[in-house]
């Protein structure tokens, strides 16, 4: 069983930085994507950030050139650096691995982790 374990949310003041982390245990082989999506109050989930296996990255505009995503595969982590946040992006944040690949075991599967919170204060 493959499981996804969120940290490193908080309060933050807007104009601060904050670093979320998200580790994958379980027989895994390999990852091919790995991210996080985002659930404010009253909103439908959004994707913020995607990076592949071999670092290739996409972002939600509105976080562009304030988030950074990042990733160890040899951990099979995932991070997001955020800087400069603002009040709007106060939200659960989620981490989600696609394309996994586990030892011993055909097909592949899609994991999301618990949620972490994050409020930006202003």
């Amino acid at each position: 069983q493959v499981q996804l374990v969120e940290s490193g949310g908080g309060l933050v003041q807007a104009g601060g930085s904050l670093r979320l982390s998200c580790a994958a245990s379980g027989n895994i082989y390999s990852i091919n994507v790995m991210g996080w999506y985002r659930q404010a109050p009253g909103k439908q989930r959004e994707l913020v950030a995607g990076i592949s296996s071999g670092g290739s990255t996409n972002y939600a505009d509105s976080v562009k050139g304030r988030f950074t995503i990042s990733r160890d595969n040899a951990k099979n982590a995932v991070y997001l650096q955020m800087t400069s946040p603002k009040p709007e992006d106060t939200a659960v944040y989620y981490c989600f691995a696609d394309g996994i690949a586990v030892r011993d075991s055909v097909g592949f599967l899609e994991v999301w982790g618990q949620g972490t919170l994050v409020t930006v204060s202003s």
